[in-house]
């Protein structure tokens, strides 16, 4: 009767659903509401592009340029603030919360992740240059005015590895903030032993400090001080307490400046735009290099990475994308995965429903040395400068470019023009001149920006993947719990199947007779 009653109840409501539908204005007023943010961004993005061309017509000197990219500076700046303690906050709360056994599972897993999908980028790029072929072709090198002398200095691959493990281990927790460490070197003659003229001429290296923030350094530490207040247990936990209330005062924070993101992409966008010169002869020279760049981070943004969401998680990779969309928007405003890292945070844990635990701790992991997009840009722009030079790259070259890449897109800065210092390494392992980055350099703006949505993109699929072994983890471990529950709850689930329960009332009925036989004995002992 109660399923009678319930279809017929049913009935009524489905009928009527087609007779009072919701009014389009309604519907629409609904979808816009639940999107306005996206909407907005993605607005910003198009009316900065018309405003930054309308501009363009209108010459403007240099000071007036960055007026006009005011406001967009005021959010860039509004997101660096809240880097550091988002990233040290997090990063403890989050390692402190989770148990060190499945930290070191869920680390290793995320490696794996970053490390397979670099390959695959560095690879994707390699294979799309030597397609695409931006560099042959040409007679000679294209020449772009107003390329600057901005070309970082050749570094050699040893010190720029040791460089990378210094930076590890910062020596000042405080200067970590605003400096990381750097190699340069100095030329020291030394004069002949035996009392001639002749002199020999000696580079050795010396530290410097350069202005950056080593999040490197504060990741490492962050995360070996959430373990650490782990390992304290009940002393540890007013601190954990702390850092989990800053870490919930800063994502308010994070929620505050999302809601002025679109209004500084559009003025980020515009400025970019009114800064460009001689727009037509650079992208003649450096369009079938800008191209390459584009095409592959188009593969591996939308091909590869969802194609390994979804044969992992069996879901829509493309809903996931989605949710994140104001962040990779975000990402192509700012240029700078570290800048983009709060807003990405939001998106994942309301959007895609990644718990807080896994985006905190692994969203700034990847923010660090998760480079998909640097390594990709990185490996074409290696082989594009090789095919400017009329370089054939053997096979040990092309292997030596995708392994330093992997490598070096790990301790690539996420600020803007931060693969572009790490592809002097790639160059100078292959002896290639390092002088020719002045040609990347001049449409690194461009590029850098669909490098930075990759970035950020493979970072949240890294959440969305642990997301998805954490939730399979926890549910065979209740059906092992349950199943032991009903075990022991139930002995006769144990039992083989030639054990019917009359054997047991039968044992029962042995045992209150030998009972009662037993009371016998002794009452008649008394």
């Amino acid at each position: 009767m109660a399923e009678e009653v319930k279809v017929s109840n049913g009935e009524p409501h489905l009928n009527e659903s087609p007779a009072n539908p919701e009014p389009l204005s309604q519907r629409v007023k609904r979808i816009v509401m639940a999107n306005l943010l996206v909407i907005l961004t993605v607005a910003g993005v198009i009316v900065g592009v018309c405003i930054g061309l309308g501009v363009r017509n209108v010459e403007l000197n240099r000071t007036q340029v960055i007026y006009v990219g005011f406001p967009g500076e005021l959010l860039i700046r509004l997101l660096k603030m809240i880097i550091i303690p988002l990233v040290v906050c997090s990063l403890v709360s989050g390692a402190a919360s989770i148990d060190p056994k499945s930290l070191g599972k869920l680390g290793g897993w995320a490696m794996l992740f970053f490390l397979v999908t670099t390959l695959i980028a560095s690879a994707i790029g390699v294979v799309m240059a030597f397609i695409i072929s931006p560099g042959s072709g040409s007679i000679a090198k294209p020449q772009v005015q107003g390329l600057g002398d901005d070309v970082p200095a050749p570094k050699e691959v040893i010190d720029s590895f040791l460089d990378l493990i210094r930076n590890i281990f910062p020596s000042n927790l405080v200067s970590a903030a605003f400096q990381s460490y750097a190699t340069s070197y100095k030329l020291v003659s030394k004069n002949g032993t035996d009392g001639n003229l002749s002199f020999t001429v000696e580079k050795v290296p010396f530290g410097t400090d350069q202005d950056g923030m080593n999040i490197l350094g504060l990741v490492v530490f962050a995360i070996v001080f959430g373990v650490a207040l782990r390992k304290l247990g009940e002393e540890g936990e007013i601190l954990i307490k702390f850092f989990n209330s800053f870490n919930e005062a800063t994502m308010v924070l994070v929620s505050w400046i999302m809601w002025y993101a679109p209004i500084g992409i559009m003025f980020l966008v515009a400025g970019k735009i009114v800064e460009m010169q001689d727009v037509g002869k650079l992208f003649s020279s450096l369009g079938k290099y800008i191209a390459c760049c584009f095409i592959g981070h188009a593969i591996h943004g939308l091909l590869v990475l969802p194609a390994i969401y979804f044969v992992i998680t069996r879901k829509n990779p493309y809903t996931f994308l989605w949710g994140i969309f104001t962040a990779l928007t975000t990402a192509f405003g700012t240029s700078s995965s570290s800048a983009t890292l709060p807003l990405m945070m939001k998106c994942v844990e309301e959007n895609n429903g990644v718990s807080k635990h896994i985006s905190r701790f692994i969203l700034p992991i990847g923010a660090t040395v998760n480079m998909d997009g640097a390594a990709l840009f990185q490996c074409v722009a290696a082989v594009f400068i090789a095919q400017l030079n009329n370089v054939s790259l053997n096979f040990v070259q092309v292997i030596t470019i995708l392994v330093t890449a992997t490598a070096s897109s790990v301790g690539a800065a996420g600020i803007p023009a931060g693969g572009v210092l790490t592809l002097a390494i790639i160059l100078e392992a292959v002896g290639l001149p390092t002088n020719d980055l002045s040609l990347i350099l001049a449409v690194d703006w461009l590029v850098d920006r669909t490098c930075t949505v990759l970035n950020v993109e493979g970072d949240a699929f890294g959440a969305g993947l642990l997301q998805n072994f954490v939730d399979r983890t926890s549910k065979r471990e209740e059906g092992a719990e349950l199943s032991e529950v009903r075990l022991e709850g139930n002995a006769s689930a144990a039992a083989p199947e030639h054990s019917p329960l009359i054997e047991k009332r039968a044992e029962g009925h042995r045992a209150e007779s030998a009972k009662k036989s037993l009371s016998g004995e002794n009452e008649s002992v008394m």
